[in-house]
């Protein structure tokens, strides 16, 4: 008799598969990090888009370890020298002399807490309307730290340079092209160099609104293109390059007859510094369920938050002014 009976060998590894999932968070099977990865590039997104204020000063992080204050210094400069040399006489040398302004930097965030039954019957993708949520509220709160650190500068102009304070600005004090000429000239007469050719401006888009309808006005597509441009840039005019956001200080109630005041800012170059710790700027956190361990003993919580240290400082008045108006806008 002859067998026909077939001897197979059977593999049981085919069936030992390695899953890489969601879960996967031991060494060497780490995807936790990936979890989070879209929500961390779309908050630096969203928060970019948003910090508007920051764009024309100085850059100076403080290195780890090296304290909270940072130390901005300046050099002053040499007076002239009116007095002809005398032949064979050398003169005397000039002394230097430098300034210096401080700044500390503090730390700023805030997040949101899901519930995993949210997440199981909301009709919308929650987690990343947080997300969007989440960098818009960082964006702007950075954003205000600065704004409110150049808003407290000195060197004011109430509308075209004729009112005496901010109470007395009326109704009719618009922006005009006058105001951005004076400003100029003051920038100018304090020698205040320009930012990559011109003076640049930060416009709240009520008041931007009176400015383009002067036929002088330039959209900013007619002299530069969109890989120069700065964030928020709307177009030029009297040699201001202006940056338009709803960010742009607002005195509420604060002139004649209780109206609102806006703030337009004229800056020259190195008119300011922004500052953040290294290793301390704008940072992501998202914290799955269960991650709390017995704080969260049912997996029923889950966040989404953002930390950042920040500062700002007014190194040279003079290369910085405030334009005080009213605009023509009334809702």
């Amino acid at each position: 008799m002859i067998n026909t009976a077939r001897h197979y060998k059977l593999n049981l590894r085919a069936f030992d598969q390695v899953l890489n999932a969601t879960t996967s968070a031991t060494s060497g099977n780490n995807l936790a990090p990936e979890i989070k990865e879209f929500y961390s590039m779309e908050l630096i997104r969203l928060v970019e888009g948003k910090i508007v204020h920051d764009q024309f000063g100085q850059k100076r992080n403080i290195p780890q370890g090296s304290g909270k204050t940072i130390e901005f210094r300046q050099f002053k400069q040499l007076a002239k020298i009116t007095t002809a040399l005398v032949e064979g006489v050398t003169p005397e040398g000039q002394k230097l002399d430098t300034s210096k302004l401080t700044a500390e930097v503090k730390q700023f965030g805030g997040y949101v807490i899901l519930t995993d039954l949210l997440d199981l019957t909301a009709i919308d993708n929650v987690k990343t309307e947080a997300t969007r949520l989440i960098g818009s509220q960082a964006g702007r709160t950075l954003d205000t730290v600065t704004r409110e650190i150049l808003n407290g500068g000195t060197n004011v102009q109430y509308h075209e340079g004729e009112r005496a304070n901010r109470a007395a600005l009326t109704a009719t004090d618009y922006l005009t092209v006058k105001s951005i000429q004076a400003a100029v000239r003051t920038l100018k007469r304090q020698n205040a160099e320009k930012i990559e050719g011109s003076y640049v401006g930060i416009i709240h888009p009520d008041v931007a609104f009176d400015l383009m309808n002067d036929p002088n006005w330039v959209e900013w597509q007619k002299y530069t293109t969109p890989d120069k441009m700065y964030e928020g840039e709307i177009g030029r005019i009297g040699g201001v390059r202006f940056v338009e956001t709803t960010e742009a200080k607002i005195f509420e109630k604060a002139g004649a007859d209780s109206m609102d005041v806006y703030s337009t800012l004229i800056l020259g170059a190195n008119a300011y510094g922004v500052t953040a710790l290294d290793g301390g700027g704008l940072e992501m956190f998202v914290k799955q369920k269960g991650s709390a361990g017995t704080a969260d003993p049912l997996d029923q919580r889950s966040t989404i938050g953002w930390k950042a240290t920040k500062t700002a400082e007014r190194l040279v008045e003079d290369y910085m002014v405030r334009i005080e108006t009213a605009c023509s806008y009334t809702g």
